[in-house]
Parts: C-alpha cells; structure tokens; sequence
C-alpha cells in the first residue's frame, strides 16, 4: 500500500543530536537550515512507493536449454517455494521470483515484503530453506549457490534503483520563491539554471545520485538510530527532479530508489539508538514507513541547504566559519 503524508520538519533533537554521529558542525547548521525552508513553505509532502528486500541465489545447469526448463518449474511451482520460505520468518513474506538468464546460469531473485525489519538475514534465512526445498524436489536435483550477486548486498546497483531494495520514497515539497530569497539569498530561476548545469555533470559523471549530498545526512541518522551504516552504498542512490512553476516558486522533489531502514532489530535496540528513534516517534513495530519518510525528508533539507549555499557563495565560507578545524 502506497503512503503519502505531509511532514513539518523542524529542527528535531533525533536529527541534531546527529553531532555524536556527524563530527561537521558545518552539515549540522546546513541540513537545519534546509529544515527551516521547508517547514516555513508548509512542509514536505512523502510517499512510500514500494518496499522490497532480495536475495538471489543461482542454480547451474549443463546448458541454457537446461536452465530454461528449471525457470518453466519455479513458475509452476511458486506456491510450494513461497510456502517453504515463509516457514522460517513470522513477518517475510514471498511476493515474486524473478528470473535473469546468463548462459546455463538462472539467476532468481526473491523479492520479500520484511515489515518493520530491514530484512537482509531475515531473507537470507528464508531463501536458503526455498533452495533447499527445490535442489530436493526438481527432478534430477539442481545445484546452487545462494547469492549469485544480483541482490548487490552492500552495493549499489542500476537494478536497486530500477526494481527497489528496501523502500522507496519519494520526499516533495514546493519551495516559494520569497522565502528561498529571504533564508538562502537565491532566485528561484538561477537556482532551476544551476539545476540542469549539474544534471548534466552528473550524466558526465556516470553518478548514481544527481543530487548534492543525500548520503551525509543518511549516514548521521543510520549511525545515530542503530541502522546499518554499510547499507548507506545502496541506500544514498537517489534522484532530483525540480521544476520552475509559472507562479516562479520551485518543486523540488528527491526519490531514494533503495533506502534499507529498519525499526526492529540489528541496533535499533540499543539505548543510545532506541533513545533517537523515540524521539523522532519511530521506535518499534509499525514505525520503519515512518522513519522512511524523515529520511527522505532529511534528505531533500540537505539538498535544498546546499544546492542554494554553492549558488550564493556560502559553501566555501560557511566552512570556514562552522568547520571544528581550520586548514
């Protein structure tokens, strides 16, 4: 089920608190900054678009024609595998296998709805009992390796960005013109020019991310609310899009493609992590869509603050002045 609610950001203890995680007194001012220009153009509006987490193992056959007729048997027997792999996890749930043919090799990918956990082992665990259950059942046996890559643990990749890994969301908000002038010293239109000069560089580039910095201020909250911090190499794929309104304000929107958070489990339990997650109003079950969506929010505050700081000159300066340590 999609969500889409709207969010006041203001400059909230759980993301401040983020100096024992972000050392940079500089991205601190800069990301509540971009808290205040958002919460005083009526805040940012966020959708969960669609939550999955993968494991893909692959099977090896003598030939393609072999490989091909074991993908004709896990469609027929989707049913059976689901059952097996649900067996093993009370929250995960099977939604679809997909399948990517390389040679005499079926890649498959699961794709698992994981609740309020991020779910990596979780569907480690489930894949492995489905496995085991097929190399049984299909006629001949079948070998297999259960991570053939294609999930990209820890790493990003176009396919995340395309299919999704973890939840996407989509972080939205219109930014008026007079109050962009009045907190951040720039034109609604050179900021629309400076736009498109930096997509462009991006594409030069071959980035993953065509916007400014979204992995700073998701790495300050994952450390600081108990997620795991190497999730940040998939989760920091990220996509602008802005438009200039015929009114002269700014849409501004960004979309985390792959964004792995969970508010049960791994180090969400721990005191210090717990405290911020409380404080923020996402610790425990029926939270991780919630959190989701102040980490999208978090992230277009970042965008907002720096993308507008290159503009007007602040960037070098503002360094200088909030940095810990001068050079």
């Amino acid at each position: 089920m999609n969500t889409s609610k709207k969010l006041l950001i203001k400059n909230t203890r759980g993301v401040v608190r983020g100096r024992a995680a972000c050392a940079h007194g500089t991205l601190v001012a800069s990301y509540n900054r971009g808290m205040r220009l958002l919460t005083e153009c009526g805040g940012v509006k966020t959708t969960i678009v669609e939550r999955s987490m993968q494991r893909a193992p692959v099977f090896v056959f003598e030939d393609a024609a072999s490989a091909r007729a074991f993908g004709r048997w896990i469609d027929d027997n989707f049913a059976s595998i689901k059952q097996q792999a649900e067996a093993t996890t009370h929250i995960g749930k099977l939604v679809r296998i997909q399948q990517f043919a390389i040679g005499p090799l079926p890649h498959l990918r699961f794709n698992y709805s994981t609740g309020d956990a991020a779910g990596q082992n979780m569907v480690g665990k489930a894949t492995l009992a489905a496995c085991q259950r097929i190399s049984k059942a299909y006629p001949g046996g079948a070998r297999y390796v259960l991570s053939g890559n294609m999930d990209t643990d820890k790493k990003h990749s176009s396919i995340n960005m395309l299919l999704t890994r973890g939840r996407r969301v989509v972080a939205e908000a219109v930014i008026r013109k007079d109050i962009l002038r009045d907190l951040m010293g720039v034109d609604t239109k050179a900021l629309f020019e400076t736009r498109q000069i930096s997509n462009a560089g991006a594409f030069l580039a071959g980035s993953a991310n065509n916007g400014s910095h979204t992995p700073n201020g998701l790495a300050a909250m994952f450390i600081a609310t108990g997620q795991d911090v190497a999730d940040i190499s998939e989760s920091q794929a990220a996509v602008t899009y802005s438009q200039l309104l015929e009114s002269g304000d700014y849409y501004w929107s960004v979309t985390l493609t792959s964004l792995i958070v969970g508010t049960v489990g791994r180090g969400t339990s721990l005191a210090t992590q717990r405290e911020c997650l409380k404080m923020l109003g996402c610790q425990g079950q029926d939270k991780a869509d919630k959190f989701a969506e102040i980490c999208a929010g978090a992230a277009l505050a970042g965008e907002t603050s720096l993308a507008s700081a290159v503009l007007s000159g602040d960037w070098v300066s503002s360094h200088e002045r909030l940095g810990r340590h001068h050079s």
